[in-house]
């Protein structure tokens, strides 16, 4: 029995050693960048990949969307900010407390977030800077200064639709942020898709309110 299994091992090498054939190369490694929410991932190539310190680094483009998500959510709490004085509905005040939590922890999540990988956190006005025009959905002075001076149901009418405006405007950041390559670390991606989850959510409730107080 034993003689026979070397002439069958002796014969298998021959026919590899005749045939050239060799064990297969193992794949190189395949990194596929997410894609925004909702969008099809995209394949790095080799040398897209060798620029990646490594699989969880963060980029610029996560700073970036860091810092200005920040700015993006305090403007948002200078919106809510305005309700207990100015809103006759009930719904949109509830509402504008719901944001002013979970902006307020997103805040803080990404401050943290910042504050870990050694980045600039931006100051609390940071968006009265004159940077505003770069992120998409942030009120204009004016339009800020409208809002103000609403009150009862003319206030919950506009604040409905510069919130939606404003949320659309962060949709709108987390498409850019994985159109600039970022969203490839774990903590950024997970955190910017919760992000478009929950404001896309509020979206729909907002458009569902103001229909109804539009009569």
């Amino acid at each position: 029995m034993a003689a026979a299994a070397v002439t069958v091992v002796a014969a298998l090498v021959a026919v590899l050693q005749l045939t050239g054939d060799r064990p297969e190369e193992p794949a190189a490694t395949r990194v596929v960048q997410p894609g925004a929410p909702g969008q099809a991932g995209r394949t790095l190539s080799p040398a897209e990949q060798a620029e990646l310190a490594s699989p969880s680094a963060h980029t610029a483009a996560d700073t970036q969307f860091m810092q200005r998500m920040i700015a993006h959510h305090a403007q948002a709490l200078e919106m809510t900010a305005l309700v207990p004085d100015r809103a006759a509905s009930r719904e949109v005040s509830l509402l504008a407390r719901r944001i002013e939590t979970s902006q307020r922890d997103e805040i803080a999540q990404m401050q943290r977030w910042l504050t870990e990988r050694g980045e600039q956190v931006p100051g609390p006005h940071a968006h009265h800077a004159g940077h505003d025009a770069a992120m998409p959905g942030m009120l204009t002075p004016e339009q800020l200064s409208q809002l103000g001076r609403a009150r009862g149901a003319e206030f919950d009418r506009l604040f409905l639709d510069l919130m939606i405006r404003h949320h659309n405007g962060a949709l709108t950041m987390v498409e850019q942020l994985y159109a600039a390559g970022g969203g490839l670390e774990p903590a950024s991606d997970r955190f910017a898709r919760e992000v478009n989850a929950d404001q896309a959510i509020e979206i729909r409730s907002m458009r569902e309110l103001l229909a109804k107080l539009s009569g």
